[in-house]
C-alpha cells in the first residue's frame, strides 16, 4: 500500500473517511476484499496477501481499522523477517485498544523491515512508525501516509490531503473520493523525493495512481463509517494498463460490543 488518506472526526457525519491505493507487483497474488474465514461471525473485511498471508488494509465488524505501507528505503530491505501484512490482521482480529497497540508494536516494530501502520479502535486513531520508533494518538483532522512518515509533504501527499479536504463535502457522493485515487500525473523532478530507487522510478511512483513496468496500482479501496454505524468498503481492482477489472462494495452496521 503507497498511499493512505484519512479524514479522522473532520466531517460531522463521517467521522472516519479513508482513500487509499495498493501499490504492488502485478505477479504478486491476492485475493480482493471479501470477509474472511470464521468460525463464528466473519469480523474482518479485506483483501488478502496470498503470497505471504495477511492483509494491507481492512475494517473489521466492530468499526476497527487498520492500514499499512512500507517504508521505502532499499538499502535497508533484510530478509528472513516476518511479513508485514500479519500486523493488519492482527490488531482487525483483536480487541485491543489503539493505546495498547501502539504500545505492542512499539516493542515488535523493530522485528520487521520498516513500516508504518495506522490503528483505529472505532473511539481514537493512532500511528506507529517503526523507522523513528514514534507512536502517537492522532487529532482530528486530514492525515496522509506514503511510503516515509506521516504527513511527509511528497507531492502526493500534499496533492491527496488536499483533494481529500475537498471531497468530504460531497458526502455521501464517493465519486471525488475514487477520483481522487486515479490521479496519474507524476511530480515534476524538483519535487521529487531522493529515497534510493533510480530517477525514472521516483517519477514512476510520484503520483497517486502508478503504472509501471510489471509494478502499479492494485486496487484503490475508499472508506466510510458514518455516525450512525454504518460502514461501507469499496474497493477497485486495476489491471496491469490500469483499467477497472473488479469492484466490490461492502455496507454493513458496525456491532458495537
Amino acid at each position: 500500500m503507497c498511499l493512505i488518506l484519512v479524514a479522522w472526526r473532520a466531517h460531522p457525519d463521517y467521522p472516519l473517511v479513508v482513500a487509499a491505493n495498493r501499490d504492488e507487483f502485478f505477479a504478486r497474488p491476492a485475493a480482493p476484499a471479501a470477509w474472511w474465514p470464521s468460525d463464528g461471525a466473519p469480523a474482518i473485511f479485506a483483501g488478502r496477501d496470498l503470497e505471504a498471508g495477511g492483509t494491507w488494509l481492512g475494517l473489521g465488524r466492530s468499526g476497527r481499522f487498520a492500514g499499512l505501507t512500507n517504508f521505502r528505503d532499499p538499502a535497508r530491505m533484510r530478509s528472513g523477517t516476518p511479513s508485514r501484512g500479519a500486523l493488519v490482521a492482527d490488531f482487525l482480529g483483536s480487541d485491543e485498544s489503539t493505546a495498547a497497540a501502539l504500545d505492542r508494536l512499539k516493542r515488535e516494530g523493530p522485528r520487521y523491515n520498516a513500516f508504518n501502520i495506522l490503528v483505529s479502535d472505532g473511539e481514537t486513531l493512532g500511528i506507529y512508525e517503526s523507522e523513528s520508533g514514534a507512536a502517537q494518538l492522532l487529532e482530528p483532522g486530514v492525515h496522509a501516509l506514503s511510503n516515509h512518515l506521516l504527513d511527509t509533504p511528497w507531492p502526493k501527499v500534499k496533492a491527496g490531503k488536499s483533494r481529500l479536504s475537498r471531497a468530504l463535502a460531497a458526502l455521501p457522493n464517493d465519486t471525488p473520493l475514487r477520483e481522487l485515487l486515479r490521479d496519474d500525473r507524476p511530480a515534476p523532478d524538483a519535487e521529487l523525493p531522493r529515497t534510493g530507487v533510480s530517477l525514472a522510478w521516483e517519477r514512476m511512483l510520484s503520483s497517486a495512481f502508478i503504472r509501471a513496468p510489471g509494478y502499479g496500482t492494485r486496487c484503490s479501496t475508499v472508506i466510510t463509517r458514518d455516525r450512525h454505524g454504518w460502514a461501507r468498503f469499496t474497493e477497485s481492482t486495476w489491471n496491469e494498463v490500469g483499467t477497472e477489472i473488479g469492484r466490490v462494495v461492502e455496507d454493513f452496521q458496525i456491532a458495537r460490543g
